[in-house]
């Protein structure tokens, strides 16, 4: 039995993408693979939503939309490898790991995408010694556009293609993931001045496990971020201070201070001053997923771009200038993380040491010349826009930027050649 199909409008978490679609949840590998063949036998178009975490457009419908949160369980644990069904989110993969004895070895800072849409899209934390979370993963199956049900592993020629493959392959229905034995993170946070944090990243990345830092628009002044494996959890974070810093600082006062920001402009460069400047020092240890993963709650629309990490210091010189030439006011602090290279295909950080440059604007506050501006700076140096923040590029921009666009373009003709899985966004960034 297949499940009925209704419309409904969705959006996303940033309330910058909606649409209205078809919509079908299917409750099991056999009716993911029925549904997608009905489609393509009919000429329609299915598209996959996760938790809607993308800024870009990635997982708009514009004919029928699957959700596939109901594939959400646990199908095994064989070692280091644990396999799960796509739909399962990160939050609820961090805690299955934790049951066993296992951990993710690295995390962004979101923990509520699904798996499948984390992997799909380039999700990434940050750490010299880690690529994106699809370098993670063992193996995985997907449903292809006939409905064709089909395992993928490192023996598979497709392998390097399907595991960031943007939702344009095939609807992923499980996915094995290389885990590690659970682990602490000493956590150590602190205030400083950007030239400081710029001088001392050759030595603070190869020394730490990971290191990132933001930098708040208009002034000199930011925080940094450094974690490191310790063998004891011997510094918990108080629960009073995990509530003041996490949840009453960093969202319900961000909130208020993003939102008088947008209504009085002229008040942001002293807001983020003052922002900067009540930014304290800690120092703590826990699991790692609370360590990496923390609570946002205020909205914002995003843009992300990965440079070759020697490219950083002119990405964010031409920001500064950037921020004196807008005609609006720029809210949220820029952040900036560091990975290692690996081999899968679409990847940000494919073949080479990468630094991400992150730039946020609070929901209903202008963004368009921002991003248009730091991309055009990240462009000529080779940058790579995250594929599910916002960005501007198309097929025939993007192609130079991946060694392996087109081997990646070739399998997609092989596994959706009637383009059962394409939608606008996939038609800009892929072609037709």
């Amino acid at each position: 039995m297949t499940t009925p199909v209704n419309s409904r409008r969705w959006t996303n978490w940033g309330l910058n993408q909606e649409s209205v679609a078809d919509v079908l949840t299917p409750g099991s590998v056999d009716e993911v693979a029925t549904q997608v063949k009905q489609a393509g036998d009919s000429g329609r178009r299915v598209k996959v939503v996760g938790s809607g975490h993308s800024f870009t457009s990635i997982a708009v419908a514009d004919d029928q939309r699957m959700y596939v949160h109901r594939l959400n369980h646990l199908i095994s644990v064989d070692g280091p490898l644990v396999t799960v069904q796509a739909g399962m989110t990160l939050s609820a993969l961090n805690r299955v790991l934790a049951e066993n004895d296992l951990a993710m070895p690295n995390l962004g800072d979101i923990d509520a995408q699904t798996v499948a849409g984390a992997v799909s899209t380039g999700t990434h934390g940050t750490g010299i010694g880690h690529a994106t979370l699809a370098s993670c993963v063992e193996s995985l199956t997907m449903v292809t556009a006939d409905g064709t049900i089909r395992r993928y592993t490192a023996a598979s020629p497709e392998f390097p293609a399907v595991r960031l493959g943007l939702g344009a392959l095939g609807v992923i229905v499980e996915v094995t993931l290389r885990c590690v034995p659970a682990f602490t993170l000493l956590a150590e946070e602190r205030p400083m001045t950007l030239p400081d944090m710029l001088a001392g990243l050759d030595e603070w990345i190869p020394q730490d496990d990971h290191v990132e830092f933001f930098w708040y628009p208009y002034t000199d002044r930011g925080q940094l971020k450094r974690n490191r494996r310790v063998e004891l959890d011997d510094r918990p974070l108080s629960r009073f201070r995990g509530w003041l810093d996490d949840e009453f600082l960093s969202n319900t006062v961000w909130q208020g201070v993003c939102s008088l920001g947008r209504r009085v402009p002229g008040t942001v460069p002293a807001l983020n001053g003052i922002a900067a400047r009540a930014l304290s020092a800690r120092s703590y240890t826990g699991r790692s997923h609370e360590v990496f993963c923390t609570s946002r709650r205020v909205k914002f629309t995003e843009m992300e771009y990965e440079v070759p990490r020697a490219a950083l210091p002119e990405v964010l010189a031409a920001i500064t200038r950037i921020f004196e030439e807008l005609p609006f006011r720029v809210q949220f602090p820029v952040e900036v993380r560091f990975t290692g290279p690996d081999d899968v295909w679409l990847s940000h950080g494919h073949g080479r040491e990468s630094a991400y440059i992150a730039a946020h604007q609070y929901l209903g506050a202008p963004y368009e010349p921002y991003f248009r501006a730091l991309e055009a700076v990240c462009t000529p140096l080779g940058g790579r826009p995250h594929w599910g923040k916002l960005h501007y590029r198309d097929a025939e921009s993007l192609r130079p930027a991946y060694p392996r666009f087109d081997d990646f373009l070739a399998v997609r003709n092989e596994l959706d050649p009637r383009r059962v899985f394409t939608n606008e966004y996939l038609t800009r960034v892929l072609g037709s």
